[in-house]
Formats: C-alpha cells, structure tokens, sequence
C-alpha cells in the first residue's frame, strides 16, 4: 500500500474514532453526583423531618409532605423550657470569642515560629501539634476541678478557655505552613525601604496572610461552634450553648421524643454556617490552597 493510500485510509477511520463515545468525563459527573448524594442526604433529611407534622415523623417519603411551621415554633417556645435564643447568643459569644484570641495568638506564633530563628523551634511546633491529639474527654473532670475551685464553673470563660486550646493548634500549624511559603523578599524589601520587622509584619505579611487568616478562622468557629463534649459539662442553664440544649430539648408534647423538633433546632444552627461557607467560599479554597502553587 502506498504512502497516499495509508494516509486516505486513517482519515478515512478519524471520524469513527471521533464519534466514539468517551466515558471519562460522564464517570467523574457520576461519582462527583453520587458524593454528593451521599453527603447531603442526612442534611436533606433533617429539613424534610423538620417541616413534617409531629404526627408523621417517621413517614418514610423522601419529599415534603405534611408540611408545618409548629417546629420551629416550638424551638423558640420559652414556655416549654427551651430557651434557643439564649443559647444560640451563648454559641456566638463563645465561638466569636474563642476565634478572635485564637487568631490574635496564632498569627504571632505562627509569623515566629516560620520566620524567625531560636532554638527549639521544632520542638514547640511538636509540643503544639501534640496537644491537639490530647483526647478532650480525659480533661474534662480537671477542668471541671479547675473552674469549680475558681469560681468559674458554668461561665463563659469556662467554656472559652477549653476551646481556644482546641482551636489554637490548629490556627498555628496552618498559618505555620502558609508563611514559610510566602517569600522572603517581601519582607526584605520593606526592610529595605525603611520598614521595621513589626511595620513590615502589620503592613506586608498581614495583608498578603488575609486568605489562609480568613480560612482559619471560619474554620475555628465552625470548630467551636459545633463543639459538645466541654460545653456539656461546664455549662449551666445560662450559659448553655446550642449543641447542648438540643441535646436536652423539651418537645411539644410530654413523655415524647420531639424528633421534629431537635430536626428544626439542628436546621436552625446549620443553615447560618452554610451560608456563612457558601458566601465566603472563594476565600476559603483560596486560603486552603495557598502556597500550594509558587
């Protein structure tokens, strides 16, 4: 066969190939919509059970049947001992709280520990990474030793203290990693034009820090605000947080589970963290992926 033959023949055959179906992209949508499914359907399902009739609670229809506002009515209902509003100012204070100190501290021992030279600076990124292993249910009776001693059992600070503990290891590794990957000759050349090492950090570093900084901390007050094992048992009624009172929720009738309800609690605590991700979600992926490119 000549060279002009062969050559007629291929073109010849690239239509065939072109109409081939390729299966590559329609398994990534699958698996992706499969995730998905996977993931959200416990959240779909709490918001179905909340807006359902306490008489159907377990109607097994997948779609929103029965639909009623009672619930949510219930959840802010102080009459019946539940007093959601409190405890959701209670969850804001203690999360807000534990993420502003958390930020204060980590940036500064994070800025120190990427950037500056002392001895044994390994080992007090170890020290702090180890404490975040450190289970939480083990301190929980010195704790409640601790603040009950001090006078602090059942206030707030009992129950920040705890959590900027938690939170803070993780503030400080993150925003570790994040500055050895910002180059050193930015903060050199604010040295050079003048700059001090502290105008150079509040003026250069900062500023450039704002994406992973921004991510931390709503990671931080999720952490916090979804937190139960302290909470539980260093709050009192006036300092209860929402976790915690929806653990203990009186229903709308006596001696009854109140599925509904705790469903309506649970949507009424998770929507304000889904759209506090979703409108900051570009922050947030800019964040966890910086430094990762140079």
């Amino acid at each position: 066969m000549s060279t002009a033959t062969a050559t007629a023949a291929r073109h010849a055959e690239a239509p065939a190939r072109r109409r081939a179906f390729d299966w590559a992209p329609a398994r990534t949508y699958i698996q992706a919509v499969i995730i998905l499914i996977w993931c959200l359907a416990p959240f779909y399902w709490m918001i179905v059970t909340a807006f359902r009739d306490v008489g159907f609670t377990f109607d097994p229809t997948p779609f929103f049947t029965h639909v009623t506002f009672d619930n949510f009515i219930t959840v802010f209902d102080e009459s019946r001992g539940n007093h959601f509003a409190r405890n959701l100012l209670n969850s804001l204070v203690v999360a807000g709280v534990t993420t502003i100190i958390s930020l204060i501290v980590g940036v500064f021992a994070a800025y120190a520990l990427a950037r500056l030279k002392f001895s044994g600076k390994s080992l007090v990124l170890g020290f702090i990474l180890g404490a975040s292993m450190f289970p939480g249910v083990a301190l929980i009776t010195p704790l409640f030793q601790l603040f009950t001693n001090i006078g602090w059992f059942g206030s707030y600070q009992a129950l920040i203290i705890p959590s900027i503990s938690f939170s803070l290891p993780l503030t400080v590794y993150t925003l570790t990693s994040f500055f050895r990957e910002m180059p050193w000759e930015l903060e050199e050349s604010a040295r050079i034009d003048g700059c001090t090492q502290g105008q150079a950090f509040r003026k250069v570093i900062l500023p450039l820090a704002a994406p992973a900084t921004f991510t931390t901390a709503i990671l931080t007050f999720i952490g916090a605000w979804n937190e139960f094992l302290i909470a539980s048992q260093l709050s009192v009624d006036a300092t209860k947080t929402v976790t915690v009172a929806i653990a203990s929720f009186a229903g709308a009738q006596p001696h009854q589970e109140p599925y509904t309800a705790v469903m309506a609690a649970g949507t009424v605590v998770t929507i304000p963290l889904v759209i506090l991700v979703l409108i900051f979600q570009r922050k947030i992926v800019a964040g966890l992926t910086a430094g990762a490119v140079k």
